[in-house]
Protein backbone atom coordinates (compact mmCIF):
# COMPACT_ATOMS: atom_id res chain seq x y z
CA UNK A 1 0.00 0.00 0.00
CA UNK A 2 0.96 3.45 -0.94
CA UNK A 3 2.35 5.67 2.42
CA UNK A 4 0.53 8.91 2.75
CA UNK A 5 0.40 11.44 5.08
CA UNK A 6 -2.43 10.10 6.89
CA UNK A 7 -0.81 7.17 7.10
CA UNK A 8 1.72 8.48 9.63
CA UNK A 9 -1.33 8.38 12.03
CA UNK A 10 0.00 6.27 14.93
CA UNK A 11 -1.47 2.55 14.81
CA UNK A 12 0.57 0.76 17.12
CA UNK A 13 -0.73 2.42 20.03
CA UNK A 14 -4.11 1.93 20.04
CA UNK A 15 -4.63 4.65 23.27
CA UNK A 16 -3.90 7.56 21.19
CA UNK A 17 -7.38 7.79 19.35
CA UNK A 18 -7.89 11.33 17.48
CA UNK A 19 -9.93 11.53 20.87
CA UNK A 20 -6.92 11.27 23.14
CA UNK A 21 -4.79 13.67 20.96
CA UNK A 22 -6.90 16.59 20.30
CA UNK A 23 -7.77 15.74 24.79
CA UNK A 24 -4.08 16.07 25.44
CA UNK A 25 -2.89 18.41 22.68
CA UNK A 26 -5.72 20.87 24.28
CA UNK A 27 -4.65 20.75 27.53
CA UNK A 28 -0.84 21.44 26.90
CA UNK A 29 -2.15 24.39 25.18
CA UNK A 30 -3.98 25.29 28.46
CA UNK A 31 -1.11 24.99 30.49
CA UNK A 32 1.82 26.20 27.88
CA UNK A 33 -0.55 29.82 27.27
CA UNK A 34 -2.10 30.19 30.52
CA UNK A 35 0.96 31.50 32.55
CA UNK A 36 2.36 33.64 30.03
CA UNK A 37 -0.75 35.17 29.13
CA UNK A 38 -0.85 36.42 33.49
CA UNK A 39 2.76 37.99 33.45
CA UNK A 40 1.17 40.95 32.94
CA UNK A 41 -0.02 41.11 36.38
CA UNK A 42 3.18 40.47 38.11
CA UNK A 43 4.24 44.34 36.92
CA UNK A 44 2.95 46.45 39.86
CA UNK A 45 3.85 43.78 42.87
CA UNK A 46 8.13 43.57 41.02
CA UNK A 47 8.20 46.86 40.17
CA UNK A 48 7.12 47.95 43.58
CA UNK A 49 9.42 45.67 45.63
CA UNK A 50 11.99 46.59 43.18
CA UNK A 51 11.43 50.08 42.15
CA UNK A 52 11.66 49.42 38.81
CA UNK A 53 10.00 51.48 36.08
CA UNK A 54 6.87 49.34 33.53
CA UNK A 55 9.82 49.70 31.08
CA UNK A 56 12.45 47.27 32.94
CA UNK A 57 9.45 44.54 32.98
CA UNK A 58 8.55 45.28 29.26
CA UNK A 59 11.81 44.99 27.92
CA UNK A 60 11.81 41.26 29.99
CA UNK A 61 8.84 39.99 28.39
CA UNK A 62 9.49 41.72 25.04
CA UNK A 63 11.89 39.66 24.83
CA UNK A 64 9.95 36.61 25.76
CA UNK A 65 8.05 37.17 22.61
CA UNK A 66 11.11 37.47 20.44
CA UNK A 67 12.62 34.59 21.20
CA UNK A 68 9.53 32.51 21.27
CA UNK A 69 9.24 33.77 17.81
CA UNK A 70 13.04 33.06 16.22
CA UNK A 71 13.10 29.80 18.80
CA UNK A 72 9.67 28.41 16.57
CA UNK A 73 11.49 27.65 13.64
CA UNK A 74 14.08 26.04 15.00
CA UNK A 75 12.01 23.88 16.87
CA UNK A 76 9.74 23.22 14.46
CA UNK A 77 12.39 21.96 12.17
CA UNK A 78 13.79 19.79 14.84
CA UNK A 79 10.14 18.78 15.47
CA UNK A 80 9.67 18.35 11.74
CA UNK A 81 12.66 15.97 11.68
CA UNK A 82 13.08 13.77 14.76
CA UNK A 83 9.22 14.27 16.10
CA UNK A 84 7.54 16.44 18.25
CA UNK A 85 8.07 14.39 21.59
CA UNK A 86 11.84 15.67 22.86
CA UNK A 87 11.43 18.83 21.68
CA UNK A 88 8.02 19.17 24.16
CA UNK A 89 9.86 17.83 27.23
CA UNK A 90 12.51 20.33 26.65
CA UNK A 91 10.37 23.38 25.97
CA UNK A 92 8.21 22.09 29.47
CA UNK A 93 11.83 22.28 31.38
CA UNK A 94 12.88 25.51 30.06
CA UNK A 95 9.72 27.25 30.72
CA UNK A 96 9.34 25.84 34.47
CA UNK A 97 12.60 26.98 35.23
CA UNK A 98 12.32 30.49 33.83
CA UNK A 99 9.43 30.80 36.11
CA UNK A 100 11.59 29.76 38.80
CA UNK A 101 14.38 32.05 38.15
CA UNK A 102 11.80 34.74 37.71
CA UNK A 103 10.41 34.23 41.19
CA UNK A 104 13.59 34.69 42.87
CA UNK A 105 14.83 37.87 40.25
CA UNK A 106 16.39 40.51 41.86
CA UNK A 107 17.91 42.50 39.27
CA UNK A 108 16.80 43.17 35.78
CA UNK A 109 19.30 40.76 34.37
CA UNK A 110 17.97 37.94 35.94
CA UNK A 111 14.35 39.18 34.89
CA UNK A 112 15.55 39.21 31.56
CA UNK A 113 16.92 35.83 31.56
CA UNK A 114 14.08 34.08 33.68
CA UNK A 115 10.90 36.02 32.01
CA UNK A 116 12.47 36.88 28.60
CA UNK A 117 15.53 33.66 27.58
CA UNK A 118 14.21 30.87 29.51
CA UNK A 119 10.43 30.79 28.75
CA UNK A 120 10.85 31.87 25.92
CA UNK A 121 12.88 29.85 24.31
CA UNK A 122 10.53 27.29 26.27
CA UNK A 123 7.29 28.44 24.55
CA UNK A 124 9.00 27.78 21.02
CA UNK A 125 9.03 24.21 22.46
CA UNK A 126 6.07 23.09 24.22
CA UNK A 127 3.11 25.82 23.20
CA UNK A 128 0.33 25.88 20.90
CA UNK A 129 2.42 25.79 17.87
CA UNK A 130 3.52 22.76 17.94
CA UNK A 131 0.07 21.17 19.04
CA UNK A 132 -1.46 22.43 16.62
CA UNK A 133 1.23 20.42 14.22
CA UNK A 134 1.08 17.15 15.91
CA UNK A 135 -2.97 17.72 15.00
CA UNK A 136 -1.97 18.60 11.32
CA UNK A 137 0.42 15.74 11.15
CA UNK A 138 -1.61 12.75 13.57
CA UNK A 139 -5.40 13.54 12.44
CA UNK A 140 -6.96 13.33 9.44
CA UNK A 141 -8.21 15.93 7.11
CA UNK A 142 -11.77 15.90 8.16
CA UNK A 143 -10.85 16.54 11.38
CA UNK A 144 -8.12 19.07 11.10
CA UNK A 145 -10.02 22.09 10.72
CA UNK A 146 -11.71 21.87 14.09
CA UNK A 147 -9.08 20.33 15.71
CA UNK A 148 -7.48 23.43 14.76
CA UNK A 149 -10.00 25.89 16.47
CA UNK A 150 -10.22 23.48 19.27
CA UNK A 151 -6.32 23.59 20.19
CA UNK A 152 -6.15 27.62 19.52
CA UNK A 153 -9.50 27.56 22.27
CA UNK A 154 -7.80 25.48 24.43
CA UNK A 155 -5.00 27.91 24.67
CA UNK A 156 -7.72 30.77 25.33
CA UNK A 157 -9.32 28.81 28.07
CA UNK A 158 -5.89 28.82 29.78
CA UNK A 159 -6.05 32.28 29.70
CA UNK A 160 -9.48 32.42 31.25
CA UNK A 161 -8.54 30.02 34.07
CA UNK A 162 -5.05 31.25 34.93
CA UNK A 163 -5.70 35.25 34.61
CA UNK A 164 -8.16 35.34 37.57
CA UNK A 165 -6.07 32.36 39.41
CA UNK A 166 -3.01 34.17 39.11
CA UNK A 167 -4.61 37.17 40.53
CA UNK A 168 -6.03 35.42 43.54
CA UNK A 169 -2.39 34.02 44.07
CA UNK A 170 -0.54 37.04 44.21
CA UNK A 171 -3.65 38.62 46.56
CA UNK A 172 -3.34 36.06 48.88
CA UNK A 173 -0.24 34.28 48.99
CA UNK A 174 1.96 37.12 46.93
CA UNK A 175 3.59 37.25 43.63
CA UNK A 176 6.38 34.94 44.78
CA UNK A 177 4.43 31.68 46.08
CA UNK A 178 2.22 32.30 42.49
CA UNK A 179 5.63 32.23 40.06
CA UNK A 180 6.43 28.79 42.12
CA UNK A 181 2.75 27.26 41.84
CA UNK A 182 2.85 27.82 37.53
CA UNK A 183 6.26 26.66 37.45
CA UNK A 184 5.01 23.17 38.70
CA UNK A 185 2.10 23.04 36.36
CA UNK A 186 4.06 22.85 33.87
CA UNK A 187 5.67 19.76 34.41
CA UNK A 188 2.16 18.19 33.16
CA UNK A 189 3.27 19.08 29.84
CA UNK A 190 6.11 16.34 29.75
CA UNK A 191 3.61 13.54 30.48
CA UNK A 192 0.74 14.96 28.55
CA UNK A 193 3.41 15.16 25.18
CA UNK A 194 3.19 11.49 25.16
CA UNK A 195 0.22 11.90 23.48
CA UNK A 196 0.98 13.70 20.49
CA UNK A 197 3.99 12.01 19.73
CA UNK A 198 5.33 12.38 16.09
CA UNK A 199 7.51 9.68 14.56
CA UNK A 200 10.91 10.72 13.28
CA UNK A 201 10.89 11.69 9.39
CA UNK A 202 12.29 8.84 7.54
CA UNK A 203 12.51 8.13 3.92
CA UNK A 204 10.63 4.96 4.50
CA UNK A 205 7.44 7.28 6.50
CA UNK A 206 7.28 10.38 4.41
CA UNK A 207 5.61 10.02 0.71
CA UNK A 208 7.51 10.79 -2.59
CA UNK A 209 6.09 14.10 -2.93
CA UNK A 210 7.37 15.46 0.36
CA UNK A 211 10.53 14.21 0.44
CA UNK A 212 11.75 18.27 0.33
CA UNK A 213 14.47 19.36 1.40
CA UNK A 214 14.95 21.95 4.49
CA UNK A 215 16.45 24.74 2.17
CA UNK A 216 14.40 23.50 -0.68
CA UNK A 217 10.94 23.64 1.66
CA UNK A 218 12.42 27.66 2.70
CA UNK A 219 13.36 28.60 -0.47
CA UNK A 220 9.81 27.63 -1.98
CA UNK A 221 7.78 29.27 0.84
CA UNK A 222 9.58 32.60 0.82
CA UNK A 223 9.68 32.63 -2.86
CA UNK A 224 5.60 32.40 -2.71
CA UNK A 225 3.62 35.70 -2.62
CA UNK A 226 0.56 34.21 -0.87
CA UNK A 227 2.83 32.90 2.56
CA UNK A 228 4.67 36.40 2.16
CA UNK A 229 1.46 38.04 2.45
CA UNK A 230 0.29 35.50 5.41
CA UNK A 231 3.43 36.27 7.16
CA UNK A 232 3.52 40.17 7.04
CA UNK A 233 -0.19 39.89 7.83
CA UNK A 234 0.71 38.08 11.47
CA UNK A 235 3.07 40.43 12.55
CA UNK A 236 -0.21 42.65 13.27
CA UNK A 237 -1.28 40.13 15.37
CA UNK A 238 1.80 39.61 17.49
CA UNK A 239 1.85 43.13 18.13
CA UNK A 240 -1.81 43.89 19.52
CA UNK A 241 -1.83 40.54 21.29
CA UNK A 242 1.57 41.00 23.40
CA UNK A 243 0.81 44.84 24.10
CA UNK A 244 -2.69 44.16 24.83
CA UNK A 245 -1.32 40.81 27.53
CA UNK A 246 1.33 42.79 28.95
CA UNK A 247 0.03 46.50 29.31
CA UNK A 248 -3.58 46.44 29.70
CA UNK A 249 -3.57 45.54 33.08
CA UNK A 250 -1.33 48.54 33.97
CA UNK A 251 -3.44 50.63 31.82
CA UNK A 252 -7.18 49.36 33.53
CA UNK A 253 -5.45 50.45 36.95
CA UNK A 254 -4.24 53.67 35.79
CA UNK A 255 -8.05 54.82 35.31
CA UNK A 256 -9.00 53.55 38.47
CA UNK A 257 -10.13 49.98 37.78
CA UNK A 258 -9.13 47.59 40.18
CA UNK A 259 -6.60 44.43 39.67
CA UNK A 260 -9.46 41.98 40.11
CA UNK A 261 -11.43 43.42 37.58
CA UNK A 262 -8.36 43.75 35.28
CA UNK A 263 -8.48 39.65 35.51
CA UNK A 264 -11.70 39.76 34.74
CA UNK A 265 -11.17 41.46 31.75
CA UNK A 266 -7.65 39.46 30.64
CA UNK A 267 -10.24 35.77 31.67
CA UNK A 268 -13.05 37.28 29.75
CA UNK A 269 -10.75 37.62 26.08
CA UNK A 270 -10.04 34.14 27.15
CA UNK A 271 -13.09 32.64 27.17
CA UNK A 272 -14.79 35.01 24.38
CA UNK A 273 -11.71 33.68 22.46
CA UNK A 274 -13.04 29.91 23.13
CA UNK A 275 -16.11 31.09 21.01
CA UNK A 276 -13.93 33.16 18.13
CA UNK A 277 -11.59 30.57 17.79
CA UNK A 278 -13.76 27.78 17.44
CA UNK A 279 -16.30 29.60 15.15
CA UNK A 280 -13.26 30.20 12.70
CA UNK A 281 -12.24 26.59 12.87
CA UNK A 282 -15.65 25.55 11.49
CA UNK A 283 -16.11 28.83 9.10
CA UNK A 284 -12.83 28.21 7.10
CA UNK A 285 -14.11 24.73 6.38
CA UNK A 286 -17.08 26.96 4.41
CA UNK A 287 -15.60 30.25 4.01
CA UNK A 288 -12.00 31.30 1.94
CA UNK A 289 -9.80 31.90 4.81
CA UNK A 290 -8.21 34.73 3.02
CA UNK A 291 -11.79 36.82 3.83
CA UNK A 292 -11.62 35.33 7.94
CA UNK A 293 -8.64 36.67 8.39
CA UNK A 294 -9.31 40.35 6.61
CA UNK A 295 -12.48 40.32 8.81
CA UNK A 296 -10.37 39.48 11.84
CA UNK A 297 -7.92 42.27 11.83
CA UNK A 298 -10.67 44.73 10.55
CA UNK A 299 -12.71 43.93 13.48
CA UNK A 300 -10.29 44.00 15.78
CA UNK A 301 -8.91 47.67 15.13
CA UNK A 302 -12.56 48.43 15.05
CA UNK A 303 -12.75 47.16 18.99
CA UNK A 304 -9.66 49.16 20.20
CA UNK A 305 -10.90 52.12 18.31
CA UNK A 306 -14.27 51.93 20.32
CA UNK A 307 -11.97 51.37 23.48
CA UNK A 308 -10.23 54.03 23.49
CA UNK A 309 -12.85 56.56 22.24
CA UNK A 310 -15.25 56.00 25.55
CA UNK A 311 -14.66 56.61 29.34
CA UNK A 312 -12.81 53.55 31.01
CA UNK A 313 -15.36 51.92 33.23
CA UNK A 314 -15.99 48.58 34.82
CA UNK A 315 -18.34 47.41 32.19
CA UNK A 316 -16.66 49.26 29.20
CA UNK A 317 -13.44 47.01 29.83
CA UNK A 318 -14.83 44.27 30.49
CA UNK A 319 -17.07 44.56 26.92
CA UNK A 320 -13.72 44.88 25.66
CA UNK A 321 -12.49 41.90 26.97
CA UNK A 322 -15.53 39.68 25.33
CA UNK A 323 -15.17 42.29 22.09
CA UNK A 324 -11.32 41.39 21.77
CA UNK A 325 -11.81 37.75 22.79
CA UNK A 326 -13.58 36.72 19.56
CA UNK A 327 -10.85 37.42 16.88
CA UNK A 328 -7.71 37.06 19.79
CA UNK A 329 -6.46 33.79 18.52
CA UNK A 330 -9.16 33.12 15.66
CA UNK A 331 -6.22 34.28 13.62
CA UNK A 332 -4.00 31.56 14.12
CA UNK A 333 -6.49 28.15 12.52
CA UNK A 334 -7.16 29.76 9.37
CA UNK A 335 -2.83 31.02 8.95
CA UNK A 336 -2.04 27.82 10.28
CA UNK A 337 -4.76 25.93 7.61
CA UNK A 338 -3.46 28.02 4.73
CA UNK A 339 -0.05 26.88 5.55
CA UNK A 340 -1.11 23.42 5.40
CA UNK A 341 -2.79 24.16 1.94
CA UNK A 342 -0.27 25.73 -0.14
CA UNK A 343 2.90 23.33 1.11
CA UNK A 344 1.47 20.19 2.91
CA UNK A 345 2.72 18.90 6.49
CA UNK A 346 6.36 17.85 5.67
CA UNK A 347 7.41 20.91 6.71
CA UNK A 348 4.48 22.41 8.69
CA UNK A 349 6.35 23.05 11.99
CA UNK A 350 9.00 24.80 10.35
CA UNK A 351 6.92 27.10 7.71
CA UNK A 352 4.47 27.85 10.39
CA UNK A 353 7.42 28.96 12.97
CA UNK A 354 8.58 31.22 10.40
CA UNK A 355 5.27 33.05 10.16
CA UNK A 356 5.42 32.80 14.12
CA UNK A 357 8.93 34.41 13.80
CA UNK A 358 7.36 37.67 12.24
CA UNK A 359 4.47 37.50 14.61
CA UNK A 360 6.83 37.79 17.73
CA UNK A 361 8.48 40.26 16.42
CA UNK A 362 4.94 42.30 16.40
CA UNK A 363 4.69 40.55 19.75
CA UNK A 364 8.38 42.16 21.03
CA UNK A 365 7.59 45.59 19.48
CA UNK A 366 4.12 45.87 21.12
CA UNK A 367 5.87 45.22 24.45
CA UNK A 368 8.89 47.21 24.10
CA UNK A 369 7.40 49.88 22.77
CA UNK A 370 4.48 50.18 25.24
CA UNK A 371 7.01 50.23 28.13
CA UNK A 372 9.29 52.74 26.52
CA UNK A 373 6.05 54.98 25.35
CA UNK A 374 4.68 55.11 28.58
CA UNK A 375 7.57 55.67 30.36
CA UNK A 376 8.02 58.76 28.36
CA UNK A 377 4.88 60.36 28.06
CA UNK A 378 2.83 58.69 30.32
CA UNK A 379 0.42 57.49 28.14
CA UNK A 380 -0.70 54.66 26.36
CA UNK A 381 -2.03 56.37 23.53
CA UNK A 382 0.06 56.24 20.38
CA UNK A 383 -0.04 52.45 21.01
CA UNK A 384 -3.37 52.01 20.67
CA UNK A 385 -3.48 54.04 17.60
CA UNK A 386 -0.89 52.16 16.29
CA UNK A 387 -2.35 49.14 17.04
CA UNK A 388 -5.47 50.41 14.94
CA UNK A 389 -3.35 51.18 11.90
CA UNK A 390 -1.81 47.47 12.09
CA UNK A 391 -5.10 46.24 12.01
CA UNK A 392 -6.38 48.16 8.76
CA UNK A 393 -3.05 47.59 6.76
CA UNK A 394 -3.08 43.67 7.70
CA UNK A 395 -7.44 43.29 6.83
CA UNK A 396 -6.06 44.73 3.81
CA UNK A 397 -2.54 42.43 3.55
CA UNK A 398 -4.67 39.27 3.55
CA UNK A 399 -6.95 39.88 0.40
CA UNK A 400 -4.79 38.86 -2.33
CA UNK A 401 -3.47 35.37 -0.94
CA UNK A 402 -4.32 32.48 -3.07
CA UNK A 403 -5.07 29.52 -1.31
CA UNK A 404 -3.57 26.86 -3.74
CA UNK A 405 -0.93 24.29 -3.00
CA UNK A 406 2.06 25.88 -4.49
CA UNK A 407 2.62 24.22 -8.12
CA UNK A 408 5.62 21.57 -7.53
CA UNK A 409 7.68 20.04 -10.48
CA UNK A 410 7.34 16.09 -11.15
CA UNK A 411 9.64 14.52 -10.29
CA UNK A 412 11.35 12.09 -13.26
CA UNK A 413 13.03 8.63 -12.79
CA UNK A 414 16.41 9.09 -13.76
Amino acid sequence: MAVTADNLRPAKASWRTPLVIIICGCAIALLSFGPRSSLGFFIQPMSKEFTWGRDVFGLALALQNLLWGLGQPIAGAIADRFGILRVMVIGALLYAGGLLLMRYASTPASLDLGAGVLIGFGLSGCSFNLVLSAFSKLLPPEKRGLALGAGTAAGSFGQFLFAPFGVALIDNFGWQPALTVFALLMLLIVPLSLAIATPPATSSNVPAADQQSFKTALAEAFGHRSYVLLVLGFFTCGFQLAFITVHLPAYLSDRGVSAQTGGWVVAAIGLFNIIGSLSVGWLQNKYPKRYILSMLYFARALTILAFISFPITTFSAIMFGAATGLTWLSTVPPTSALVAIMFGTRWFATLYGFAFVSHQVGGFLGVWLGGIVFEQFGSYTPLWWLSIFFGVLSALINLPIVEQPVARAVAQPA
